[in-house]
């Protein structure tokens, strides 16, 4: 099965002084995908951003808008974040009630749909929605905060969802947030990771060159 795989820079990560700069930089450089946490205060302890800024920086650039949704009841917010400029929305595990409802109305707006797993949430509660899903967002730290340490025990999660994907034939996209930086790239690719987030990794010192260095390293891995 053919890889393709994609370096997500988090905007959470970068100079909000110079945002639109910022996205500008990383996108000419070769970034195809933009994560954009979105937190709400209360499933994470952090508030970042909504709407407002997603359409602000939506002219900059046509990546594709990788919008990660930890909050509760993301399923009153589809819309919006679909009207804003979404490309891709993914949605808690943990807080989406009705995840199949959820993920069924994304789809039907013609985004990607994706669920992320908190480190300590379970593959198996994706058992039921698979068909429904382009990603898995594995967390490989605790979300809410960044520059934490990534987790090493997620690398055999990461390894059990490739092949659970491998084995139903699926062309799933797995993506990774968390402490991925130099040390750890090779780690999660190795493990079967496709959609690498990179916050600080990117965001610090030159934008460009380590975009360049990052997917130099992504280039290597060709299959699943």
């Amino acid at each position: 099965m053919e890889r393709k795989n994609r370096l997500a820079p988090s905007i959470l990560a970068a100079d909000f002084k110079t945002l639109g700069s910022e996205v500008a930089a990383v996108t000419k450089a070769g970034a195809e995908y933009l994560h954009i946490d979105v937190m709400d205060g209360v499933f994470v302890p952090s508030i970042s951003f909504g709407m407002p800024v997603i359409s602000s920086i939506r002219s900059v650039t046509d990546c594709l808008f990788d919008v990660h949704l930890m909050i509760v009841e993301p399923e009153k917010y589809i819309a919006d974040f679909a009207a804003c400029g979404a490309d891709s929305i993914t949605v808690h595990a943990e807080t989406a009630r009705h995840l199949q409802r959820v993920l069924h109305d994304i789809k039907s707006r013609g985004l990607r749909a994706g669920v992320a797993l908190n480190p300590a949430t379970p593959l198996s509660v994706l058992d039921y929605v698979m068909p429904y899903l382009d990603m898995v967002l594995i967390m490989t730290v605790n979300p809410g905060y960044g520059g934490q340490a990534y987790i090493p025990e997620m690398t055999g999660k990461i390894r059990a969802l490739r092949q659970k994907a491998l084995e139903l034939g699926m062309p799933l996209d797995i993506e990774v947030d968390g402490g991925i930086n130099d040390r750890t790239l090779r780690t999660v690719l190795d493990a079967g990771a496709n959609v690498c987030v990179a916050g600080s990794a990117v965001f610090s010192g030159d934008r460009a060159e380590n975009v360049r260095k990052m997917r130099n390293v992504m280039a290597e891995y060709t299959e699943f």
